[in-house]
């Protein structure tokens, strides 16, 4: 079943996301490679980060930590005797309680795509997926340096940010307020090219800059999601009778996303 959305489907941004992090890295890396041999190669990086403060993902992204379940009291062994010393040895019955334990990190597993000089071996662009961790401090300084190291290097960035919530790492006054957000910056560029998406918008067909002379090979971003909500069969997981993950829409979302998913129902 495809997804009754255009573009993003809002519903991904929940638990599921992790796994749409990662099955849209392996995608986007499997559509890529035909387009860049023999000269280039796509190649998935995995990254371990600490979010150190999970406390904002607790029941979006993160379940609840729990320690175990209170138990039903035992029934009380019987004395023991030793020795007719009358000496009686008894231990207390103990029942578990149910708390909740304060998470001081989590660790996340971060996936981006690499395009590399096949004959050199060289990072030519990286393609980053934001996640919350990346969102909130103090993840959002972290990868700012990264994203600064990256363009001190001469790597072309592409960033895609598919989540409503969190800060967003780039901040400017002519960038409009969206639900999505997708920036390009080319190498030893200070000029970003910006998709600043609505919820109602499609996913664009995005340009992805190689070494120069060579010219831009495509990304079909839309392409690669319908793909994976498809193979990941994620309408069985998703119950679109509740409403989207946080943060609330606005009453104009709202309305617009009951009305596609009625459409979608017929």
């Amino acid at each position: 079943m495809a997804s009754p959305f255009p573009g993003m489907d809002p519903y991904l941004e929940g638990y599921l996301w992790p796994d749409v992090h990662h099955r849209l890295a392996t995608q986007i890396s499997d559509q890529l490679t035909p387009r860049l041999r023999p000269r280039y190669v796509a190649r998935i990086e995995i990254q371990m980060v600490q979010d150190e403060a999970p406390e904002g993902e607790i029941g979006i992204m993160y379940p609840d930590v729990e320690i175990v379940q209170a138990q039903a009291q035992p029934p009380t062994p019987p004395p023991t005797t030793y020795g007719g010393a009358g000496v009686l040895v008894a231990e207390a019955p103990t029942t578990p309680a149910t708390i909740s334990v304060p998470l001081t990190f989590v660790e996340v597993k971060l996936a981006s795509v690499h395009i590399l000089d096949a004959a050199q071996n060289q990072l030519i662009t990286s393609i980053e997926f934001l996640s919350p961790v990346n969102k909130h401090e103090p993840g959002v300084t972290k990868y700012r340096e990264k994203r600064q190291s990256l363009h001190e290097a001469g790597v072309h960035l592409l960033e895609i940010d598919l989540l409503r919530r969190g800060q967003r790492p780039v901040n400017h006054p002519r960038i409009p307020a969206s639900a999505y957000r997708i920036i390009l910056t080319r190498a030893k560029s200070n000029v970003g090219t910006v998709w600043a998406l609505p919820l109602q918008d499609a996913l664009p067909v995005l340009p992805v800059p190689l070494r120069a002379p060579d010219v831009d090979i495509t990304l079909d971003l839309g392409l690669a999601l319908r793909t994976i909500y498809e193979r990941a069969a994620y309408d069985l997981s998703i119950n679109y009778r509740e409403a989207p993950p946080p943060p609330a829409l606005s009453t104009e979302d709202t309305a617009w996303l009951q009305q596609r998913l009625i459409e979608a129902a017929r």
